[in-house]
């Protein structure tokens, strides 16, 4: 989910947007920007408070690296896994489980 959280930050340039479109709170999306912010050395997430432009957050440069190798190696999971994973669906009987 943090993950995504970023994504839609980096699309819509909110946090409050971002939480909204995961179905969030303000508050939860706020606590795991931050949670992010302060695990790495570098920030994920810049804010800046209202005012004449509205405030908003945006991805740092950093912050896409993250999303860059997190996807990665989702991908590079999911491709390590297929043939296991076709295997055994091929090997399943087609009858509902508990029969």
């Amino acid at each position: 989910g943090k993950i995504r959280l970023l994504e839609l930050i980096q699309e819509l340039g909110s946090i409050s947007a971002a939480g909204r479109a995961m179905g969030m709170s303000y508050r939860r999306a706020w606590l795991l920007v931050d949670s992010l912010n302060r695990a790495f050395r570098k920030p994920v997430v810049r804010t800046q408070v209202g005012g004449s432009r509205g405030g908003g957050a945006e991805l740092t440069a950093f912050g896409r690296e993250v999303i860059d190798h997190y996807r990665d190696m989702e991908a590079e999971a999911q491709a390590a896994v297929d043939r296991h994973l076709r295997a055994l669906e091929s090997a399943l009987s087609g009858r509902p489980p508990g029969r």
